[in-house]
């Protein structure tokens, strides 16, 4: 088990975690989030398998640069032999053509959960002042979705290959525009923290969650 660590890398990336609170902060002081529960529903079950779409490509890449042994086998040989290999290893190990690939792909992924966030949201005809929605429901479905996405892509990787070992195990969060590093327990206090503001921003209209 590696050693706690309190901040993440570079410094700014810790600064993520005051976005549920700014986010939450705005929204009450519109009046709270106009969500459906149907739209909260859908959104989240294109998170969780959303997870597993990213949870599988990296499987895939790290098979690709030599960093997931037994995967000639079964799931439980993977499980059984590779759980000790770690994002930042198989990172520093990849061809700078994987990189570029990845690169991109991570920012087509924002791409698909904007669109997502965009596609779920009515259209109304009202001034649209946060993340291009009604009281910030676009804005609040994209932090949802992605909070959703991240904390499953987590859970998929532990059950399929036993990865992440603990939550003080080091990773790559994300390439753009330089390698976001921090241990598993930030990026999920991070989304626990958000799942947390758009709940108690949504039940404030006292309509949706009923």
């Amino acid at each position: 088990m590696n050693d706690f660590s309190l901040f993440a890398s570079p410094w700014w990336v810790n600064l993520l975690v005051t976005v549920p609170f700014i986010a939450y902060y705005f929204w009450r002081r519109r009046g709270g989030l106009d969500i459906a529960k149907q739209t909260l529903l859908v959104t989240a079950i294109f998170a969780v398998a959303f997870g597993f779409v990213e949870a599988a490509v990296v499987i895939h890449l790290r098979a690709a640069v030599g960093f997931l042994p037994g995967y000639h086998g079964t799931l439980s040989d993977v499980a059984r032999l590779s759980s000790s290999a770690g994002q930042v290893n198989s990172l520093n190990n990849l061809p700078q053509s994987l990189f570029v690939v990845e690169f991109f792909r991570e920012i087509a992924t924002m791409v698909m959960l904007a669109c997502v966030a965009l596609l779920a949201v009515p259209e109304r005809r009202e001034p649209r002042p946060f993340g291009g929605a009604p009281k910030g429901r676009g804005a609040a479905i994209f932090l949802w979705t992605f909070a959703l996405w991240d904390i499953f892509y987590y859970a998929w990787l532990y059950v399929l290959i036993r990865w992440p070992q603990s939550l003080t195990t080091p990773d790559v969060l994300f390439l753009v525009p330089v390698p976001w590093y921090a241990q598993v327990w930030f990026p999920i206090l991070v989304s626990f923290l958000t799942l947390i503001a758009v709940l108690l921003a949504t039940r404030k209209t006292g309509k949706n969650l009923q």
